[in-house]
């Protein structure tokens, strides 16, 4: 569950966001869209902890981030926030597995193998274990990160425009995607983007 509360945040060029409060439970879906400039980007960083806001708090279930020391706050980010970034990156030299068991390893001292397996299998990428990310089209890749991100059964999925490089059929199978998934981890989602396919997908919404 994720719940925000009069969160501001300002750039040094003095760009000054003052965000709506925002609530989702476990399961459940929010859209937040806007035109660019509007702070998308800066939200969802403040959301998963890559931002400090200059106020307020984002308590995600009981735990406020905004108060945990850097070192706490990576480590709460690598297990309980799961982050599907715009665009994709790898670390290139390895497989398409070896990088999703890569984010269990670094949150836990872990290597999830068969877990990463089944993820990649559920998303259709069986086939694509062993090949290098390079190897593989955008789409596949976007799945690829949803998977990374799925890894440790985050609390919250936080995606940033996942759908702005895929045309209209992949758009949709990844708003399914996004959406069953979370559903199955009991994780709350929360999508940012400026793509107007994805309305009608999720009742949940804010624009900022």
């Amino acid at each position: 569950m994720l719940t925000t509360k009069e969160l501001r945040f300002s750039f040094e060029n003095k760009i000054d966001f003052h965000f709506p409060d925002l609530y989702c439970e476990a399961e459940d879906t929010l859209l937040i869209t806007g035109i660019s400039g509007k702070g998308k980007t800066t939200l969802l960083h403040l959301l998963g902890g890559l931002l400090r806001p200059q106020s307020g708090s984002v308590f995600i279930d009981d735990e406020n981030i905004t108060t945990l020391s850097s070192k706490k706050l990576d480590e709460f980010r690598g297990r309980h926030i799961g982050i599907v970034l715009q665009k994709s990156y790898f670390v290139e030299a390895l497989s398409v597995l070896d990088n999703v068991v890569l984010a269990s390893w670094l949150a836990t001292g872990q290597k999830a193998v068969e877990k990463a397996v089944e993820l990649l299998q559920q998303l259709d990428l069986g086939e694509q274990l062993h090949k290098l990310p390079s190897r593989l089209s955008i789409g596949q890749q976007q799945r690829v990160s949803i998977a990374r991100a799925l890894i440790n059964e985050p609390k919250l999925i936080l995606a940033d425009e996942p759908t702005s490089s895929l045309d209209d059929i992949n758009t949709e199978k990844v708003a399914f995607m996004l959406s069953e998934l979370a559903k199955k981890y009991h994780a709350a989602l929360l999508i940012v983007t400026h793509d107007q396919r994805l309305k009608k997908h999720f009742n949940n919404q804010i624009n900022l």
